[in-house]
This record gives structure tokens, sequence and C-alpha cells, in this order.
């Protein structure tokens, strides 16, 4: 009788005796960093946070959109194989398309959709013209270099595209420095000698979708030596099957005075609410 008790009671239940299923219906309820976490419990949590139910809920809805415009033909058979937790991760890392252009990636902890649009991939007045513009190599660049702007009239900076956004409201913001970043004696310094102009007219940003959107803001562009977001709107995707045709400018025209000293990285979108970095919030313009 004392050996039959004795050896029930050596056998405690633990975390591994769950059964898998339970266990991934609650891991669905998670972040995906947390389940990354919860995969180091115990065995039984390492499959189940593996399962396609778990991954499945943490995928953009049109998530084979996506899949779709960084793979190859040679790559169609093994996409197919792929389970979803492994198409998150592909999905996560920097994914050039629009031949390579551009850029996007989910956000790994809420699976948000996230864009980088290159200075290249901008249509910039004068550009053309190394007077006023060109193409400066950095380090502090995902594309290695900026369009800088020495001086000029008239500074426009438009650009658009056409994407499958998932569902959801997302904030486009204009990367931009003031002043040209540079290294002496291994140190980071800001070479400012052709900072001048913007703080006499705030620069104006524009942004419009094909579904009747429509934002208007400004500021005046400040703080050298730094990276700053600039906010230029927001705007909400109601259809993920749908394609969005996204229109989106920053202008500072007025002809009275030159501007100069700006280094234009990139175009970012982000969902609504996500940061990244320095921020500077515009003045809406109703």
């Amino acid at each position: 009788m004392g050996a039959r008790v004795s050896s029930v009671m050596a056998r405690e239940t633990g975390l591994g005796d769950l059964p898998e299923n339970c266990v991934a219906a609650l891991l669905v309820h998670l972040d995906p960093p947390e389940i990354c976490r919860a995969a180091r419990l115990c065995r039984t949590f390492r499959g189940a946070a593996s399962a396609d139910l778990v991954w499945e809920t943490k995928l953009p809805r049109n998530y084979r959109y996506l899949l779709a415009l960084v793979s190859d033909e040679k790559a169609v058979e093994r996409r197919s194989r792929l389970c979803k937790k492994e198409i998150y991760a592909r999905l996560c890392r920097p994914n050039p398309f629009d031949g390579g252009t551009k850029e996007f990636w989910l956000e790994k902890s809420c699976g948000g959709l996230c864009m980088s649009i290159p200075s290249r991939a901008l249509l910039i007045t004068g550009i053309g013209d190394h007077r006023y513009w060109n193409y400066i190599p950095t380090e502090e660049s995902r594309y290695r270099s900026v369009a800088y702007v020495q001086q000029t009239w008239w500074f426009e900076v438009d650009g658009e595209i056409n994407f499958c956004f998932p569902a959801g409201a997302y904030s486009l913001f204009f990367r931009l420095h003031l002043g040209c970043a540079a290294k002496r004696l291994g140190r980071r310094i800001c070479i400012s000698k052709h900072v001048h102009g913007w703080d006499r007219k705030p620069v104006r940003f524009q942004l419009s979708t094909s579904d009747g959107q429509h934002v208007r803001s400004k500021c005046y562009l400040g703080k050298p030596g730094s990276w700053i977001l600039y906010h230029a709107g927001d705007f909400v995707v109601e259809n993920s099957d749908e394609s969005t045709h996204l229109k989106f400018s920053m202008r500072q025209v007025d002809c009275t005075h030159t501007k100069g000293g700006l280094c234009v990285d990139s175009v970012l979108i982000y969902p609504k609410g996500f940061r990244q970095g320095k921020v500077f919030t515009t003045d809406m313009i109703t």
C-alpha cells in the first residue's frame, strides 16, 4: 500500500503533460516574441509554438500576396513547403520588391507591415543638376547613399506606390537630416555649412490615396545633426485584397529665398502608433 502511494506521488504532472493542441490554443493569444520565449519551457511548448494554427493568426490576411512578391519562379515549389512559422520569419526580413527599388517587412513584435522607399525611387525636382543635388555615400542609410541638396530655390520631392497593404491604419514619414554627417578621428560630426533657409518658411507635406483620403501638413525643419522622421500623415486601408494607390510629396517652393544642406534618405510607412527613431510631429492643415 505504501509503495503504491509513493509511486503515484513520485510522478507529478508538469507543463510537459499538457496536450500540445491545448497549449497551441493558448499560444495564439500571445505576441510572436512571447511565443518564442514560451517555446523554451519544454518539448510540448516547443512543438506547440511551431504549429500552423498559432502562426496563421499572426500573419496578415494577404500574406500569400506578400510572399509572392519576394519569391521567384524557382522558389515557388520551395515556398509551398514552408510552414506558417517559416513564412512569418521570411516576411520579417527586409524584402526587396518592384525591381529591388523598395523594401517591405513585417514588424516582428506585432506582424504589422512596414515599408521603405529610398530617395532614388522618389521624383526629386532638379536631381540631375549637380550644381544643386548629389547622391552622397553614407553608412547611416540602409541604402548606403542619400540625396543631398546643397542649395536650391525650388524644393520638391514626390513619390507614389501601388500596393495591397494589409487592412489597418498607417503613418507615412520622410526620413531627413539637416547637415551632412561625416567622421573625423573616428567620431561622428555634422557638417552644417550649407544648412540655411529652412527656418524661413515651413515645408509642406501631402498624402492622398485612391479611395479619396487626403492629408496635408506642414512644419519647419530643425535640429541639424540628427536623423528625424517627419510625420507627413496617416491613411487607412479597409480591404487588403485591393491595391491602394498612394501618392505623397514634400515641398518648399517659395522662390524668395534659397535653402540647402538637407539629406533626403527615404520615405517610411509604419503601422500607426509604431515608432522607430526620432519623430517630429507636423501641424495638420485643414
